[in-house]
């Protein structure tokens, strides 16, 4: 065989390629285009259906916030750490710290869960904890009842700080948890809310 016929059989060969590859057939994308100039005339967009293809958990940090906080001074360093070794621990759409975030049914971190993770003695995961609290970036709720009769609560992190899901889907209840928050959080420049 010649470079020229194999050089050729090689072209032949990626074009039969590309057209296995094609979703659409020439005449049905000729047909989609035509819906999609009919659907732009009404403002309306027509998409493919995404499939997610990756299902990493992940946590947004809103950077101007952040940023604005730093140069606020609002934070100490050992608050600003704890944020980022709590980051781990937000459960998706909740923005609750939970034991496993990949679990359907995520049961809430208690205090003492928290210090036993984070290797800091229970004393001062409180100081931070109440500190985060009186400065509106973390929220406790009452969970319920624990096994010795002691109130179980359960912490949330202001997703106008930090937030694990769509910007766009932030529950109401989370809303109604951080909507009084002090005065420097209510000059934050970005608010989901």
């Amino acid at each position: 065989m010649s470079t020229i016929d194999f050089e050729q059989a090689e072209r032949n060969a990626r074009l039969r390629d590309i057209e296995k590859g094609k979703v659409l057939t020439e005449e049905e994308l000729r047909l989609a285009n035509a819906l999609q100039a009919k659907a732009n005339e009404k403002g309306m967009k027509l998409v493919p259906e995404r499939k997610i293809k990756n299902k990493a958990r992940f946590v947004q940090i809103i950077q101007q916030n952040i940023a604005y906080l730093r140069t606020e001074k609002y934070l100490t360093n050992a608050e600003k750490s704890f944020l980022m070794d709590i980051s781990g621990f937000v459960g998706f759409l909740s923005n609750c710290l939970v034991q496993d975030i990949s679990s359907k049914n995520p049961v809430p971190l208690t205090q003492s869960d928290l210090s036993r993770e984070l290797g800091i003695d229970k004393s001062n995961m409180s100081k931070r904890i109440n500190s985060l609290i009186d400065k509106g970036i973390l929220a406790r709720s009452e969970s319920g009842i624990d096994n010795n009769n002691v109130r179980a609560y359960a912490l949330f992190v202001n997703p106008n700080i930090m937030f694990s899901g769509s910007k766009d889907e932030v529950n109401l209840t989370l809303k109604a948890m951080f909507k009084k928050v002090p005065k420097e959080l209510q000059r934050l420049p970005v608010k989901l809310f």
